[in-house]
């Protein structure tokens, strides 16, 4: 049943991303940006509740609390496509950094330049950098934006070794807005790089805000600490599950340094 209920969710699921875009693209285009947000986030929402229905895979985000008002970074871990589509329901108007490329697609790239994302060029990571602080800081000076950065920039599998990217604590000293870890272990119920799709409840929280104008050494040391001391939190309650799901070594590996029986 895992394998049958893992490819209907799957095909449902790209089904559902085409039928939606299709359907409330005039409403999308013809409303103004802060109105059409609804079209995404209902998307999201949608794709959340029938990943509960056929794959039988709960969500529970909680640490709303910990959302500060106006323009913040946002921080989560990146382990699978389940931490891009979870959280910017819960934002007022998030902003991604994306590939240029992205835009180049029929529909999929039109969304995107509506909403008025970061589009940067593959190349010199120094002056992507400086490119995206100043695309950043226009859109914060004209609204309240949400940035979404994830910190070690491509998906890790659960309990893998961090490897936090310096850019976010370049980014953060620009923009001098507070930071909200995302602490997860989605990647235990939706890998990366696999079809399957494990039931159970996936925990997310949004963490407590690191204020502005940090140095950038302490910066780093709180955004790693805090944020891998809920992820082993999350990796812990999830194996003493009634049914966990099945652990990557990494996660076996980890638990194990945390002296908890896999």
């Amino acid at each position: 049943m895992l394998y049958v209920r893992s490819l209907a969710f799957n095909f449902v699921f790209y089904v559902n991303l085409i039928v939606q875009m299709i359907l409330w693209t005039p409403y999308y285009f013809l409303s103004p940006r802060h109105r059409a947000w609804f079209v995404p986030k209902f998307w999201s929402r949608s794709c959340m509740w029938l990943y509960d229905k056929i794959a039988g895979t709960k969500n529970d985000i909680t640490g709303q609390e910990n959302l500060p008002e106006g323009s913040f970074i946002l921080a989560p871990k990146h382990q699978s496509f389940w931490d891009a589509i979870a959280f910017f329901p819960f934002l007022q108007d998030p902003l991604y950094i994306l590939k240029r490329e992205l835009t180049w697609i029929p529909f999929f790239g039109w969304y995107i330049m509506k909403m008025r994302m970061i589009p940067v060029d593959r190349g010199s990571r120094s002056k992507a950098l400086k490119a995206v602080v100043a695309a950043t800081k226009e859109e914060m000076a004209r609204n309240p934006r949400q940035l979404i950065i994830y910190p070690e920039g491509t998906r890790r599998a659960p309990g893998d070794e961090p490897a936090y990217k310096y850019g976010i604590v370049e980014i953060y000293a620009q923009l001098g807005v507070p930071v909200v870890p995302v602490a997860h272990v989605a990647g235990l119920y939706w890998p990366r790089r696999k079809f399957l799709r494990y039931p159970g409840t996936i925990k997310a929280r949004f963490l407590p805000p690191i204020p502005p104008g940090l140095g950038k050494d302490e910066f780093m040391a709180r955004l790693i600490g805090e944020t891998e001391a809920a992820c082993d939190q999350m990796l812990i309650e999830a194996s003493r599950a009634p049914n966990p799901p099945a652990f990557p070594p990494t996660a076996l590996k980890r638990l194990r340094e945390l002296g908890v029986e896999a």
